[in-house]
């Protein structure tokens, strides 16, 4: 039987809006009058259980390769441009991104609240916990511009090149606008996978993308007629996509799910679930902060060793994100799926959901192990010009980082999976302490040792990253099947 909302809130009975039977024909109430209902059935086999992780997960996996898309034609965009701006927009962006996913927290705990409450047929309580998303989201976006306006000092002292450093500070003086409306982008978002309409988030995630290199190529070389503004277009080429996926968004949501009224008395406040989502909310985005945070370091420990190595590292981080994308929307899914689970008490369905979606990205992670085992150096090869005077020498590393990181997609596909189903059952603060132990007290230290005492280089360096995101997935696999699959202690607890 397909789920609708409305039909079964508590002191309603389905008759009110004709016939429970209408549910089942896949309709849901709404002031202006039935509309198709995109709630999925209940899964009860495994075969059921990847049908609907990979209706739900795909355009979420094809969003998130979209949003990769946008960031490699900033990129070379730039790169084209000049190099100056080029490292500039990297170190300005690596500042604002840093900042940026530790409020995204906020955001993706509203994915397992709202899939909870969207099962419960609590149209309130979804309205609740959204609106109060997006308050965090606000707040904490309009809290951490405020260091931004000193950029240019920061990075200064953090030894960056005068150049660098003045430049990036126009960039950031122009994105630090961007933080408070892309903090609401991941707020819809997380509603709308929740609520099962991800096929928004996939054609304004593209659509966007194809204006960002549009407005881009416009702005940053004074093609059509523009401005040439280098950096600077750059930077109001982001902003722009950002107001205009808000704008997709907000619309979308006023016109297909008008019954949850996200912006009536919009700012009336709701301190029970403001404390929820921030509990929530907060771990997550220091779980991401210290993911973000191994790889910015494996970044300057890999330029300890050489240039040469620093360049074979990027590669293969490239190529290791670009397959990364599609465990993060795996994960995504995973947690939609288990905050329902949660909203039935259907333990048997959270167990089930949770062996497909880990198999499902198990099942990818050994796909892309052997293309880079069996195409390492054809891989490297992408990325490199013909005429590079160090061609041979980054094809040797790039190609040995590119087999290491064949490993590497099994554990941090594990690790990822793990990740969104322990958020979907509302279980945050643990897994932050398991993967900040498994990044920063084991992997890292590893990587040290590995690469230098040791001598193994840039390969070992990789080998500890590999160590440490395997320890991460043993322990949150072990936290989620030991404890946090078993829905009822966990609900009573809660209350």
């Amino acid at each position: 039987m397909l789920r609708c909302l409305g039909c079964s809130l508590a002191g309603r009975d389905a008759s009110v809006h004709g016939s429970a039977d209408r549910c089942r024909q896949g309709f849901t109430p709404a002031k202006d009058g039935p509309k198709p209902c995109t709630m999925q059935p209940v899964a009860h086999t495994y075969q059921e259980h990847s049908r609907a992780i990979w209706t739900l997960g795909m355009p979420l996996i094809l969003s998130n390769l979209a949003q990769f898309a946008i960031h490699i034609t900033d990129t070379v965009m730039l790169g084209w441009y000049d190099v100056t701006a080029l490292a500039a927009s990297t170190i300005a962006g690596t500042m604002f991104f840093v900042i940026f996913i530790v409020g995204a927290g906020f955001a993706q705990a509203v994915t397992p609240l709202v899939a909870a409450a969207a099962e419960e047929d609590n149209d309130v309580q979804v309205r609740r916990v959204t609106r109060m998303g997006l308050w965090l989201s606000i707040f904490y976006g309009l809290a951490v511009t405020i260091p931004f306006f000193w950029a240019e000092d920061i990075l200064i002292a953090m030894g960056q090149d005068a150049e660098v450093a003045t430049m990036a500070h126009i960039y950031l003086q122009i994105i630090i606008w961007q933080m408070v409306p892309a903090l609401v982008i991941m707020t819809f978002k997380a509603f709308l996978a929740a609520m099962e309409h991800t096929a928004i988030i996939l054609w304004a995630t593209v659509g966007t993308a194809v204006l960002n290199a549009f407005v881009n190529y416009a702005l940053i070389f004074g093609n059509w007629g523009a401005p040439e503004m280098g950096i600077r277009g750059a930077a109001i080429a982001s902003l722009t996509v950002t107001a205009v996926t808000v704008l997709i968004l907000v619309i979308y949501i006023m016109r297909k799910l008008p019954q949850f009224e996200l912006f009536k008395n919009f700012w009336r406040s709701d301190s029970e679930i403001f404390k929820r989502v921030f509990m929530l909310g907060w771990p997550i985005g220091l779980t991401s902060l210290a993911e973000g945070g191994l790889f910015s370091a494996s970044a300057v420990m890999m330029g300890w060793i050489g240039p040469i190595e620093l360049a074979a590292h990027g590669i293969a981080i490239q190529l290791a994100s670009l397959t990364f994308m599609v465990h993060i929307g795996f994960s995504q899914a995973a947690t939609v799926r288990a905050g329902r689970a949660v909203g039935r008490r259907d333990e048997p369905s959270l167990r089930r959901g949770g062996i497909t979606a880990i198999g499902m990205s198990a099942v990818f992670a050994v796909v892309t192990s052997a293309i880079f085992l069996a195409l390492p150096e054809t891989l490297v090869s992408l990325f490199i010009d013909p005429d590079e005077p160090e061609r041979a020498n980054l094809l040797r590393i790039g190609a040995s980082l590119v087999m290491v990181a064949a490993l590497f997609q099994l554990v941090d596909g594990l690790q990822v999976l793990a990740l969104g189903l322990l958020r979907g059952v509302q279980d945050t603060t643990v897994p932050m302490v398991m993967a900040t132990i498994s990044y920063w007290i084991i992997g890292l230290p590893i990587s040290f040792v590995l690469a230098f005492p040791l001598g193994f280089g840039a390969i070992g360096l990789w080998l500890g990253l590999v160590i440490g995101l395997a320890v991460a997935a043993v322990l949150l696999l072990w936290r989620f099947w030991g404890r946090s699959v078993r829905i009822a202690p966990l609900v009573t607890a809660e209350s």
